[in-house]
């Protein structure tokens, strides 16, 4: 499974980015998706996930009603649509994709992550 997010980048507080990953290698609308961050001096922790088909979605307490995690199984893509930003999102985000089609699936697979970084 190949995994290739995009769409980090440097936005002040309050601003919006959307960050989409392609994957390859196998069936993807068979797998959930999800989203992970790390930010610096800290651990990987985990920010959202959406089930196989797109009906399920989960999401870390901190950022909900801020970011939207979405699929679009024709283009093998999932995004995180992050609105509302603050400083404390600052991380390296990563696409995860997992071993079974629900949001509680183990997640196996990483991308090689995309930078957010949210000035004050």
């Amino acid at each position: 499974v190949q995994l290739q997010a995009s769409g980090g980048g440097l936005v002040q507080a309050g601003g919006s980015l959307r960050l989409s990953c392609s994957a390859s290698g196998r069936t993807f609308s068979n797998y959930a998706m999800g989203w992970f961050r790390q930010a610096p001096g800290k651990e990987r922790e985990f920010v959202a996930a959406i089930s196989a088909r797109g009906g399920g979605t989960r999401y870390v307490d901190s950022v909900k009603g801020r970011f939207t995690i979405s699929r679009d199984n024709a283009k093998n893509t999932v995004y995180l649509q992050m609105n509302s930003l603050r400083p404390e999102d600052t991380a390296v985000y990563y696409c995860a994709a997992s071993v079974g089609p629900f949001v509680s699936s183990d997640f196996a697979y990483w991308g090689q992550g995309t930078v957010v970084t949210v000035s004050s």
